[in-house]
Protein backbone atom coordinates (compact mmCIF):
# COMPACT_ATOMS: atom_id res chain seq x y z
CA UNK A 1 0.00 0.00 0.00
CA UNK A 2 2.97 2.49 0.71
CA UNK A 3 4.58 1.67 -2.66
CA UNK A 4 1.65 2.53 -4.67
CA UNK A 5 1.60 5.81 -2.53
CA UNK A 6 4.99 6.07 -3.24
CA UNK A 7 4.62 5.57 -6.94
CA UNK A 8 1.68 7.63 -7.07
CA UNK A 9 3.11 10.45 -5.79
CA UNK A 10 6.14 10.27 -8.00
CA UNK A 11 4.26 10.17 -11.04
CA UNK A 12 2.19 13.02 -9.77
CA UNK A 13 5.11 15.24 -8.78
CA UNK A 14 7.13 15.08 -12.37
CA UNK A 15 3.80 15.78 -14.19
CA UNK A 16 3.98 19.32 -13.58
CA UNK A 17 7.43 19.17 -15.38
CA UNK A 18 6.27 17.83 -18.28
CA UNK A 19 2.80 19.53 -18.67
CA UNK A 20 4.98 22.77 -19.01
CA UNK A 21 7.38 21.35 -21.32
CA UNK A 22 4.99 20.61 -23.69
CA UNK A 23 2.53 23.45 -23.15
CA UNK A 24 5.36 26.04 -24.59
CA UNK A 25 5.03 26.31 -27.68
CA UNK A 26 4.65 29.40 -30.65
CA UNK A 27 1.57 30.67 -28.31
CA UNK A 28 1.95 31.75 -24.87
CA UNK A 29 -0.55 30.62 -22.14
CA UNK A 30 1.27 31.66 -18.99
CA UNK A 31 -2.40 32.34 -16.96
CA UNK A 32 -3.46 28.75 -18.31
CA UNK A 33 -0.17 27.32 -17.55
CA UNK A 34 -0.11 28.89 -13.94
CA UNK A 35 -3.28 28.05 -12.51
CA UNK A 36 -2.45 24.09 -14.19
CA UNK A 37 0.69 24.47 -12.11
CA UNK A 38 -1.59 25.88 -9.07
CA UNK A 39 -4.47 22.60 -9.50
CA UNK A 40 -1.32 20.04 -9.73
CA UNK A 41 -0.08 21.47 -6.18
CA UNK A 42 -3.16 21.29 -4.65
CA UNK A 43 -3.54 17.38 -5.53
CA UNK A 44 0.11 17.02 -4.52
CA UNK A 45 -0.53 18.49 -1.17
CA UNK A 46 -3.63 16.34 -0.99
CA UNK A 47 -1.97 13.43 -1.33
CA UNK A 48 0.79 14.26 0.99
CA UNK A 49 -2.00 14.89 3.61
CA UNK A 50 -3.90 12.05 2.97
CA UNK A 51 -7.15 14.30 1.84
CA UNK A 52 -7.30 12.37 -1.13
CA UNK A 53 -7.32 8.58 -1.78
CA UNK A 54 -5.28 7.14 -4.20
CA UNK A 55 -8.26 6.64 -6.54
CA UNK A 56 -9.20 10.56 -6.55
CA UNK A 57 -5.66 11.08 -7.11
CA UNK A 58 -5.68 9.24 -10.16
CA UNK A 59 -9.42 10.61 -10.99
CA UNK A 60 -8.02 14.04 -10.66
CA UNK A 61 -4.59 13.28 -12.74
CA UNK A 62 -6.71 12.20 -15.44
CA UNK A 63 -8.87 15.37 -15.10
CA UNK A 64 -5.34 17.96 -15.17
CA UNK A 65 -3.96 15.80 -18.56
CA UNK A 66 -7.81 16.59 -20.35
CA UNK A 67 -7.06 20.14 -19.72
CA UNK A 68 -3.66 19.55 -20.49
CA UNK A 69 -4.25 17.97 -23.78
CA UNK A 70 -7.49 21.04 -24.84
CA UNK A 71 -4.37 23.43 -23.73
CA UNK A 72 -2.04 21.74 -26.36
CA UNK A 73 -4.64 21.19 -29.30
CA UNK A 74 -5.82 24.61 -29.04
CA UNK A 75 -1.74 26.58 -29.47
CA UNK A 76 -0.74 23.55 -32.01
CA UNK A 77 -1.96 25.97 -34.45
CA UNK A 78 0.44 28.92 -33.39
CA UNK A 79 -2.17 30.71 -32.02
CA UNK A 80 -4.74 30.80 -29.24
CA UNK A 81 -8.37 31.97 -30.33
CA UNK A 82 -10.86 34.11 -27.35
CA UNK A 83 -13.36 30.50 -27.70
CA UNK A 84 -10.65 28.35 -27.06
CA UNK A 85 -8.99 30.33 -24.01
CA UNK A 86 -12.59 30.69 -22.47
CA UNK A 87 -13.21 26.53 -22.59
CA UNK A 88 -9.97 25.71 -21.40
CA UNK A 89 -11.20 27.92 -18.74
CA UNK A 90 -14.12 27.00 -17.81
CA UNK A 91 -12.59 23.17 -17.96
CA UNK A 92 -10.06 24.53 -15.22
CA UNK A 93 -13.28 25.78 -13.07
CA UNK A 94 -14.64 22.29 -13.35
CA UNK A 95 -11.54 21.19 -12.32
CA UNK A 96 -10.62 22.99 -9.50
CA UNK A 97 -14.13 22.38 -7.99
CA UNK A 98 -13.62 18.55 -8.25
CA UNK A 99 -10.23 19.10 -6.36
CA UNK A 100 -12.05 20.82 -3.60
CA UNK A 101 -14.58 18.40 -3.13
CA UNK A 102 -12.29 15.35 -3.52
CA UNK A 103 -10.09 17.15 -0.72
CA UNK A 104 -12.58 18.05 1.73
CA UNK A 105 -14.42 15.06 1.28
CA UNK A 106 -14.56 12.68 4.34
CA UNK A 107 -12.99 10.22 2.80
CA UNK A 108 -8.99 9.96 3.44
CA UNK A 109 -6.18 8.06 2.40
CA UNK A 110 -5.01 4.63 4.72
CA UNK A 111 -1.86 4.78 6.15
Amino acid sequence: MKLKLAVIAAIVAALPAVALAQSTGTASTPRIDKRQENQQKRIDQGVQSGQLTEKEAARLQKGQQRVQKMEDKAISDGKMTVKERARIEHAQDRQSKKIFREKHDKQVAKK
